[in-house]
Order: structure tokens, then sequence, then C-alpha cells
């Protein structure tokens, strides 16, 4: 099938939507999409992936408004009776197209200081948790750093 889409072109000065139109099929997600673009379309597109797992967060963008992963985000999830529309996240300068800069998190997280362990609670060199803790902490630990919340 044969999907439009309009792509936030420019960079911090300047840009517009451009619109191209990708042969999607059965089981494509929106960066299958933009790959595609580039390779045949415009090979001077700039966005950012590079697990395509939902992994990483490399290819966070907002498409139709909403904040999501590029490599997850299922075409079949997406109205295409409309143009679908893909642009950088709007939280973060444009650096190119898709792009953006993320430099500030970076240098945010440097300075959050290490873990350090407060002393332990048993007499057996052990701590004690209660369970609310520790599903609280796992809900962090499942952070992959896209920077889309």
């Amino acid at each position: 099938m044969n999907v439009q889409f309009k792509i936030w072109r420019g960079d911090a000065n300047s840009g517009a939507f451009q619109e191209y139109n990708a042969e999607c099929s059965e089981g494509m997600v929106v960066l299958d999409a933009v790959h595609q673009i580039q390779r045949t379309q415009a090979n001077d597109l700039a966005c950012r992936w590079n697990c395509k797992a939902g992994k990483c967060g490399s290819c966070s963008a907002e498409v139709n408004g909403m904040p999501k992963l590029m490599c997850m985000a299922r075409l079949s999830d997406l109205p295409i009776e409309k143009p679908i529309t893909i642009e950088p996240i709007k939280a973060f300068p444009i650096l190119k197209d898709l792009v953006t800069d993320l430099s500030w998190n970076f240098s945010v997280k440097k300075r959050i200081r290490p873990f350090k362990p407060r002393p332990p609670d048993a007499p057996d060199g052990t701590w004690r948790m209660q369970q609310a803790d520790i599903d609280r902490v796992q809900e962090f630990r499942k952070c992959i750093e896209c920077f889309l919340c």
C-alpha cells in the first residue's frame, strides 16, 4: 500500500514539512518507511537510529504529534487515510531534520551523584527492603534514555 508522509526538514533556523510517499507492507514500522524514503527519495534526510528494537531510544520522534520510538510505532496502528507526520521531539533544539541536540541531558546526567548504599541493616551485613520499594525502583531501571518522557 502507498502511504503518504509529511516529514520535517530543516535546521534550528528554518524548516518545513515535505511530503513523501512510501510503499509500505504489513509489519512495517515508521523507521522502516523513513529508511525507504532516505533510500529512494531523500538521501540527505537526517534521522538518528541504532538498535531498531526499542532498546536504545535513538529514534525518538513525534509521530502524528505524539512522542514515539520510530522503531516501535507500527504503521498498522496509525491512521493512513491522511499523511503521517514525523517531526523532531519538540523539547530539544533541532540540529537537522529529525535529529535533535541531546547534549543537555548528558551533561545533567554527569552531575548526578553515584549511588552510595547505606550501612547494612541486618547483623549478617544485608539490607532489608519492602516489596513496594523494590517495585518503585524497578520502573527506573527500565529507562532506555529515549527522552520521550
